[in-house]
């Protein structure tokens, strides 16, 4: 007994048959586990170069084979019984791994299962599925395309687990289903994460690595593309990579909608990592530890219309400022972690984008040409017993007198073989052929195949021969495939720069107080507490600059730059970190990560986007754009065309209410205008009209504010010529791009 107490801890006591047996731990695991381990890598979590894990291919055959392809739905338990000749694992596993193909579950863009039932969904925990007995399912149309080729020898058979049945090893897919839906599996040391693609851009994509081994992967395939729908927060150099490497983690937003009717956020779209209940319970958990005070009250109101997720909120709230908080405490924002792990030929391999896509290529030109060789084979059989056919052609009545004249059953067709000079299968086609056949008008219908037989063949040789005409073959069905099945993208790409991020540091420990914006003609910016500027402090400035605009406002005011790239870029002034009157300031481009050749040129500061933004353009048009344009509902950092693109642009200014405007001209013309005169417009890049007409050689020069009530050049009606001008109106320089 003491003995046993100390037996060293690398060993382990196995009691068989009433002794007690010591073996090395090593020797146990190399012996019981490590087959276990290999047995769920190779046989359950693992997918491989057809899209399918084992379980799921089981499943996709067993429906092939009984007919469902073709015909009307039947029960779900059906389904489950006869895969359970090919799947030894339960029945709850079956329906489940079924459930989970099926458009119901509403997990795949293209699901494999056409279901009718309760299947459950993706997004829900407690949506379970109803029983098997109650639902019915047959293949969905797409499934054409997995098993069209399957009975001309594509593809490997092997025998089931009792050797009773025969089933694929892998299925002939006619397009990249490895990256068209997602697929996860947790093995033993390792883990496999697809991310789901949209089949048009998969299609493309593939077609033209086809062509071009070196293609631009991330010009044709931009992202994923989920079926939940959620938002993709875009990063070129993250997405570049996980194309690269197979491993990287894609952030993915919940969608939502603000009703300012009823002051509530309607959350239609989820990122697939998480489910409604998971998002309901860490909001309430978040109000209850008051860490959120900004909502009322929060219930799930998913029904036949789909997701939703209602949030009622408190009066004077910032929904947009609310849901960028959301998505920094809980899961409507979350990464999909990718893990390209895929199992080639009983190897599990970590590919790239481009080397999976490869792999599959390899796979479906090896399917391709066992295709052709079946097609081969078989034209090639028919037309050796046609050319047999042929000969006998000659003499009918001498094939006839053979057959009638020899007494044993057994020698006619060695009789045929010696009187016609023809092989034992074609002699027993011809023994076998019906009496009434044997005349001469059926012979020659039959045998007239025989030059086309030899032009398919020889066409068949010649594709076979020619790795090029495979291609061509695959390329035609991908292009196919494409345009029967191929949807748009579900899911929106939002870019990384265009997002402004809930800074939960910044909102505990920036307090709103007064402070002074500063933006200088070559694109300095500045933010400067009120209780720290003094009336005789210089400003330090780069050489030649000089400040154009100056506001007064507090630490929580927005933030426009327009540039002269038609952009806009947002922020908050709690972004930016107090200055010194001695600073010189922060280049604003650099902040936004603009482009090069990016010039910032005018600031708006705004507390509520009330009031217009007035765009004077170099040929007379003057547009005016309503304040609420510019406020988002996502908090994106870039806005593109946040003005007219179609003309040159001289000047903007951000007003409070209509105000009075001189326009000068290249002609030696002036106006002056009231910002009545025109409509506002809530789209940003309205060309505006036309307020001072010019001759062809004539441009607007420079535009002001003008602070008089009245003026000899004030005019009432637009457009105008205007009026020569006098000593009356200097041309200071103005901003200008």
């Amino acid at each position: 007994m003491n003995n046993l107490l100390n037996i060293n801890k690398k060993q382990g006591i196995i009691k068989n048959a009433g002794e007690l047996l010591e073996q090395k731990i090593v020797s146990v695991i190399e012996k019981n586990y490590m087959p276990y381990a290999m047995s769920v890598i190779m046989s359950r979590a693992i997918p491989e170069i057809d899209g399918f894990k084992p379980s799921q291919r089981k499943v996709l055959y067993t429906m092939y084979k009984m007919g469902l392809l073709d015909s009307a739905r039947t029960k779900s338990a059906n389904i489950v019984g006869q895969t359970m000749k090919l799947n030894p694992h339960g029945d709850i596993t079956i329906y489940e791994t079924m459930a989970r193909m099926s458009r119901g579950y509403e997990a795949l863009s293209h699901p494999y299962v056409d279901s009718k039932g309760n299947f459950g969904k993706f997004y829900s925990r407690n949506m379970a599925r109803a029983a098997a007995r109650y639902t019915e399912a047959k293949l969905a149309k797409i499934c054409y395309e997995i098993f069209g080729d399957i009975e001309k020898n594509t593809t490997q058979f092997v025998p089931n687990y009792d050797n009773t049945l025969q089933e694929p090893v892998l299925l002939p897919v006619k397009y990249p289903t490895i990256l068209l839906n997602s697929s996860t599996g947790i093995a033993v040391g390792m883990a496999s994460s697809i991310c789901p693609f949209n089949l048009r851009e998969l299609c493309q994509t593939t077609i033209r690595l086809i062509k071009n081994k070196y293609h631009n992967l991330i010009s044709t395939l931009i992202a994923p593309d989920f079926h939940g729908g959620g938002e993709i927060v875009y990063d070129k150099d993250l997405m570049r990579n996980i194309y690269k490497t197979g491993r990287g983690n894609i952030p993915v937003r919940a969608r939502y909608k603000y009703d300012a009717g009823s002051n509530c956020i309607d959350i239609l779209n989820i990122p697939p990592t998480t489910t409604i209940e998971i998002i309901i319970e860490k909001i309430a958990d978040l109000v209850k530890k008051n860490k959120i005070t900004e909502i009322s009250d929060i219930r799930d109101e998913t029904g036949i219309e789909g997701l939703r997720i209602t949030i009622d909120l408190k009066r004077g709230i910032d929904p947009d400022k609310f849901m960028s908080k959301l998505y920094k405490l809980t899961s409507l924002q979350d990464n999909f972690s990718c893990n390209f792990n895929v199992l080639i030929s009983g190897t599990p391999r970590v590919f790239g984008v481009g080397e999976l896509l490869t792999e599959w290529i390899n796979f479906r030109i090896n399917a391709v040409k066992r295709r052709l060789d079946f097609d081969l084979n078989k034209k090639n059989s028919k037309l050796h017993l046609l050319l047999g056919l042929e000969k006998v052609l000659l003499d009918i009545d001498k094939a006839i007198s053979i057959i009638r004249n020899t007494d044993l059953d057994s020698q006619v067709v060695p009789n045929l073989m010696l009187a016609f000079n023809i092989d034992e299968i074609q002699a027993d086609y011809i023994a076998e052929i019906r009496l009434r056949n044997i005349n001469k008008e059926h012979i020659l219908r039959k045998i007239s195949e025989i030059e086309s037989l030899k032009s398919d063949i020889a066409n068949l040789h010649k594709i076979l021969d020619d790795p090029a005409e495979i291609k061509l073959i695959i390329i035609k069905e991908l292009t196919e495939i494409s345009e029967k099945y191929g949807k748009d993208r579900i899911c929106p790409i939002v870019n990384k720069t265009e997002i402004l991020e809930f800074d939960l540091e910044s909102e505990a420990k920036k307090p709103d107080y007064p402070v002074v914006y500063f933006f200088t003609r070559e694109g300095y910016f500045k933010k400067i507490p009120s209780q720290n500027l003094k009336p005789k402090d210089e400003h330090k400035l780069k050489n030649g600059d000089e400040i154009i605009q100056k506001i007064e406002a507090n630490n929580e005011s927005d933030l426009l730059f327009f540039t002269n790239k038609f952009h806009a870029y947002k922020s908050k002034g709690i972004n930016f970190p107090d200055m010194k009157v001695g600073s010189m300031g922060e280049f604003i481009s650099a902040n936004f990560g603009a482009d090069e050749n990016e010039e910032f040129k005018y600031m708006v500061v705004t507390n509520n986007y009330r009031g217009f933004m007035v765009f004077f353009f170099s040929n007379g048009m003057v547009a005016k754009v309503d304040m609420c344009a510019y406020e988002t509902k996502t908090n994106r950092k870039k806005l593109i065309r946040a003005y007219s693109q179609k003309n040159e642009l001289i000047s903007c200014f951000y007003i409070q209410k209509d105000e009075n405007f001189i326009i000068n001209s290249s002609g030696s013309r002036v106006i002056v205008f009231n910002t009545n005169l025109i409509s506002s417009k809530v789209s940003k890049d309205s060309q505006g009209v036309i307020v001072m007409k010019l001759s062809k050689s004539q441009k607007i020069t420079n535009i002001e504010l003008y602070n008089n009530k009245t003026s000899k050049y004030m005019v009432k009606k637009i457009p105008s010529v205007g009026f020569k001008t006098d000593s009356e109106f200097s041309k200071s320089e103005q901003l200008k791009f």
